[in-house]
């Protein structure tokens, strides 16, 4: 998969250093992925939640972090669309939500 708005995640990172090592990890992973449908996120991320309009919501670092993104299976793409706490990620939708630029 490719990712778009890795900045997004290194930004994050930077203000948040415990997660550093957790979002290099499932960056690692997802490139090598080769997902073509939700069942196949479920089956490498088995707390992934799959929403409406592609979105997938990550725990990261042991549910401290919340990963949104929207998956284009046809083109082998996730998009960052939010990245927070768990308290930031309560306070959004996550089926609408756009990071902010």
């Amino acid at each position: 998969m490719r990712i778009i708005a890795v900045s997004y995640l290194r930004l994050f990172w930077a203000g948040n250093p415990d997660a550093e090592q957790p979002l290099k990890s499932w960056v690692d992973e997802a490139k090598k992925a080769a997902w073509n449908q939700p069942a196949d996120i479920k089956d490498q991320y088995r707390n992934a939640s799959i929403l409406k309009n592609r979105r997938v919501v990550f725990n990261i670092k042991g549910n401290d972090y919340r990963l949104v993104v929207s998956v284009a299976y046809r083109y082998q793409a996730v998009y960052v669309k939010f990245i927070g706490t768990h308290v930031e990620y309560d306070a959004i939708d996550a089926e609408t939500v756009e990071m902010e630029h």
